[in-house]
């Protein structure tokens, strides 16, 4: 068998991504040789601008990825599915979403305290609004302060001083090895997590049989409906990174039970409902209608 050669961002945590996946695959396929080929985004190049604000710009941290494997030089990309816009580009497909990892937020503090032991004007450091939402509704008493970076400096601002405690998600964590520095973590009934956090999308060309089956071996069922359900809950409200909103899935037999929040005017709005896995949308439009008439009083 030829070698395949696997698109990523060069991030640690994509690289930990991709080596997940290549072990995964390695597993099922034995003596199949992987090469992981690292490819810098044009949001990996601007470290200043607020990408994951808007969620028509969530492609510049793959659209270089999508040329790559469109033009051959690479046989499929591994990707956070958070970073995924809706819609793939003309010839390719999300072909693969392998078991999913923890989807939960967790507390990385000082002194491995958590949240309840936490005194008053603790800074919390996030710049995502629906953890900064989650939290202020939480524990009024704390202090919010933005944070950026990858895992690994954000870690070290929280052990230079800077914050008494940080929000990361906790698949980030697992999958770099970094699991020991969790304090607490979150209850997703409380703090609904981002849409397909911890989901990875392995994307390759829609015509290439050869991979598709390949990675047919690692897709999870399970996965790929509760993803198809956070996926256009999110699509419902225009999610973006930092849009106030969360939810999870979970499957039950065959049916699907959907928890989530939206924050508006500085109020937190839960719902939940019920839907079939062989409709997973159906769980999303329900709860989005649900969130909706909250809202609207």
């Amino acid at each position: 068998m030829r070698k395949i050669i696997m698109g990523t961002r060069g991030s640690l945590l994509a690289v930990a991504q991709a080596e997940t996946v290549k072990k995964m695959l390695a597993e099922k396929i034995p003596g199949l040789e992987i090469e992981i080929k690292k490819i810098v985004t044009s949001g990996d190049k601007d470290q200043t601008t607020n990408w994951g604000g808007d969620s028509s710009l969530k492609s510049m941290f793959v659209k270089e990825i999508e040329k790559e494997l469109l033009e051959g030089t690479i046989d499929f990309a591994v990707h956070s599915m958070k970073d995924m816009p809706q819609i793939s580009p003309k010839g390719l497909i999300n072909a693969c979403f392998p078991i999913r990892e923890d989807n939960r937020d967790v507390l990385v503090s000082k002194n491995n305290t958590v949240f309840s032991e936490m005194p008053a004007g603790s800074v919390i450091g996030t710049s995502s609004l629906r953890r900064k939402s989650a939290v202020m509704e939480l524990y009024p008493d704390m202090e919010i302060k933005p944070i950026r970076g990858n895992i690994h400096t954000r870690l070290g601002k929280l052990d230079s001083g800077e914050y008494d405690g940080i929000i990361l998600a906790a698949a980030g964590l697992i999958r770099t090895g970094l699991e020991n520095r969790i304090s607490e973590y979150i209850d997703p009934e409380k703090m609904p997590p981002a849409p397909a956090q911890g989901i990875l999308c392995v994307q390759c060309r829609e015509n290439n049989d050869e991979i598709l089956e390949i990675l047919k071996e690692i897709d999870d069922r399970e996965t790929r409906i509760v993803c198809e359900a956070e996926r256009e809950f999110s699509r419902i409200f225009d999610g973006g990174c930092h849009t106030p909103m969360g939810c999870f899935a979970v499957i039950k037999g065959e049916e699907i039970f959907l928890k989530g929040m939206f924050c508006s005017d500085e109020k937190m709005y839960f719902g939940e409902a019920w839907g079939s896995t062989a409709n997973p949308r159906e769980a999303a439009e329900k709860l989005a209608d649900i969130i909706r008439r909250q809202i609207n009083g």
